[in-house]
């Protein structure tokens, strides 16, 4: 039936092909060869603008999380992070400006990304051979949030934007300014945000108790048993401890070379503390505190909270006609970063992680009819989780790349390759593991064909390797040689065996793209096709330890596969603005040789968007209709389907001088629909939001 109306959509979008708004002429800041997004057929994905403004969240995986192909994995209204074609945490790498987040988001599902998307001149999101400018590791894509913290242009006298915004789902509270001035060859940047939010609202309660149940089954045993006939916390209407808070603040200044380029410095301060949903997580350790004084406490639930908090320092050099000719631009970056945040258990510390991250990069580019980028990346990476209930241990890590990519053009052809090499280094301070080394190789190509100014078809290849993560390989490494001495994840509720001996995990991906451009209006369709060697996951091993279920990192092959739609076409001019119809969609399927289906997979989504728009007033409809997730994976329940509604208005007007103001309302989740992300670990726990308004208002001048 789905496919059916997806046939019906694209079917009904192809009659509108002569008409519709102009994919925008966004040049990637990521790839330093001067594309345009529009001049690609390569997937990426770019934000900016409008659209930007519009769909712009308080994380990065709700921002992206309804472009096809992206989807979010969230744990909560404190945690989203973006699942790239199923592929998330090592295989999906965040970048601000170019370098590393350097956070732990990787390492947990309940850890934040360190980067606020509302502060974002705009977000790239890079799939096929120019990955390998980041990590040939970065399998599912590559994410760039970027902004103007290190002023890359002159600015002249002084200008910014002030920005309010409210959520009633909960009752959050945002704030957010960008100051920059200029004078003379000097350029200064200020940007900030103040959030606040309480527990969210959704529809229904909040734990799925049918679900868990069902889990419970799956795993079988004895905590199926006993905790079957526990009564669970659950709430009506809310999710209990999801309220928090974030603050950051950026400061940065350059020196402009004239034409030349730039050099300049710049802070950026990342404070957050959320709750995580209670239920999520269980307890097998309340039974050593026994005693008159804790009689009956080892039933409790304890409350969970996350506080982070991130320093970064950036410097970045960027110059031109430095050997024209030969180099026409060297662009380099130096970052350090002192990353800390600590699991609350009520009042107690359970666990602290930090990282301390230094990174550089150097790239010379070579422009011209044909360019070409050279760089080396290097990263030295100091990791410590502290506390009782810390199982990873405390890992040194260095990392170096090579990287180079090059594009032809021979008439009606464009052709890009790439290969990289990396060494990676990791040495824990572990009993029964000793430091490893990996060398790994990747290698992509693609090639564009154009048949006409409005149609292309793109072709791209790659084989990737990704070395073995820190979580992936030491994870509980001390522990399991002591039967008694697991050690479990508070904030997931389950323990993460690592294995010291995985090897490195290769990956041959194809992707087909064929893009249209017409006159104000564009549709690109792609299929990808990836197989994995030696994939590395966590399997839920359908075991326990203390009732607590036991997941182990392990490899096997396995092969993913899907299909990707985006599209908007022009209808026609009403009212003096442009009605425009936008068609949208995405599937994947993954499976692996030996374990069945790969856990927590989005499912297929087909959507619609009808938009008008003149040069004030704004308005949209939006409907996305995802598909039951019937294959979780082993030892996974089942999510179902839903549809949900969104629509917006926002109206724009000229104040005074180059003061303009912008005011917009959304209405989301129309429905009230109940809706569970097959990508979340907490899916059973913790729904979407239900039915909400959001509102605000910005002044740039």
């Amino acid at each position: 039936m789905k496919r059916t109306l997806i046939a019906v959509l694209v079917g009904a979008a192809s009659q509108a092909m002569a008409q519709g708004p102009e994919r925008m002429e966004h040049t990637l800041v990521s790839v330093p060869i001067h594309k345009k997004a529009a001049e690609t057929a390569l997937p990426i994905t770019v934000l900016t603008g409008e659209e930007l403004r519009r769909l712009v969240s308080s994380n990065l995986g709700e921002t992206l999380g309804d472009k096809p192909g992206i989807s979010n994995s969230s744990f909560g209204p404190g945690v989203g992070r973006p699942v790239i074609r199923g592929q998330a945490g090592p295989r999906t790498i965040n970048l601000n400006n170019g370098i590393a987040a350097a956070d732990v988001s990787s390492l947990s599902p309940d850890h934040a990304v360190s980067i606020e998307p509302m502060l974002a001149d705009s977000v790239e999101v890079l799939r096929g051979p120019s990955t390998l400018l980041y990590g040939g590791g970065a399998i599912g894509g590559v994410i760039n949030v970027i902004d103007n913290r290190i002023p890359r242009a002159p600015i002249e006298g002084v200008q910014g934007a002030v920005e309010y915004r409210y959520d009633d789902a909960s009752e959050m509270d945002t704030g957010i300014v960008k100051l920059e001035a200029g004078t003379g060859n000097f350029a200064f940047h200020f940007s900030g945000t103040t959030r606040d939010f309480d527990d969210l609202d959704i529809p229904g309660m909040a734990i799925d108790e049918e679900a868990v149940e069902e889990q419970e089954e799956l795993l079988g045993g004895e905590h199926g048993e006993e905790h079957g006939e526990e009564e669970l916390e659950n709430t009506d209407g809310f999710i209990a401890n999801t309220d928090g808070d974030v603050d950051t603040f950026t400061v940065g200044a350059s020196y402009q070379f004239g034409e030349k380029g730039f050099f300049g410095f710049a802070y950026n301060s990342f404070e957050t503390e959320y709750g995580i949903p209670p239920g999520a997580h269980e307890h097998g350790h309340e039974e050593e505190h026994e005693g008159e004084e804790h009689e009956g406490e080892e039933e409790e639930e304890e409350i969970i909270r996350i506080d982070l908090e991130q320093d970064r320092y950036d410097a970045q050099l960027h110059y031109h006609d430095l050997a024209p000719g030969l180099v026409d631009v060297a662009r380099a970056f130096l970052t350090y970063t002192d990353y800390e945040h600590v699991e609350l258990e009520g009042v107690e510390v359970g666990t602290q992680f930090e990282r301390e991250t230094w990174e550089g990069r150097l790239e010379l580019v070579r422009e011209g009819d044909n360019h070409g980028v050279l760089g080396v990346q290097w990263r030295a990476d100091e990791f410590a989780a502290i506390g009782d209930e810390a199982y990873v241990p405390e890992t040194d890590s260095v990392e170096w790349g090579l990287f180079y990519i090059q594009d032809f053009h021979a008439g009606d052809w464009n052709f890009e390759l790439g290969g990289r090499a990396d060494y990676v280094e990791r040495d824990p301070d572990a009993v029964t593991s000793d430091e490893q080394d990996f060398t790994s190789f990747s290698l992509s190509g693609a090639a564009i064909y154009t048949f006409n100014p409005s149609w292309n078809l793109g072709v791209a290849l790659s084989r990737a390797e990704r070395a073995p993560s820190t979580e992936e390989l030491f994870s509980n490494v001390d522990n399991t040689a002591a039967d008694d001495n697991l050690v479990t994840h508070a904030a997931t509720g389950v323990i993460e065996i690592g294995d010291p001996d995985l090897d490195e995990e290769v990956s041959l991906n194809a992707d087909i793209s064929l893009n249209w451009q017409g006159d104000g209006s564009w549709a690109q369709v792609t299929a990808f096709y990836n197989t994995f060697e030696d994939y590395i996951f966590l399997l839920n091993t359908g075991t326990e330890f203390e009732e607590t279920p036991v997941y182990a990192y392990e490899q096997d092959d396995a092969e993913f596969y899907g299909l990707e739609l985006e599209s908007s076409f022009r209808l026609a001019t009403v009212a003096g603005g442009d009605l425009a119809l936008g068609v949208f969609g995405d599937m994947i399927t993954g499976e692996f040789d030996d374990a069945g289906d790969v856990p927590r997979l989005p499912p297929m989504r087909i959507g619609g968007e009808l938009s008008w728009r003149s040069s004030s007033l704004g308005a949209y409809v939006r409907v996305i209709d995802a598909d039951d997730q019937d294959d979780p994976g082993d030892f996974e329940t089942e999510t179902d389907g839903y549809t949900r509604w969104d629509a917006g208005i926002d109206y724009r007007m000229q104040i005074m001088g180059e003061t303009e103001m912008f005011a917009f309302l959304k209405w989301k989740n129309i429905s009230d629909e109940e809706i569970r992300l097959s990508t979340s670990f907490l899916r059973n726990f913790a729904p979407q939001p239900g039915e909400s308004v959001e509102a605000g208002i910005r002044f740039t001048f």
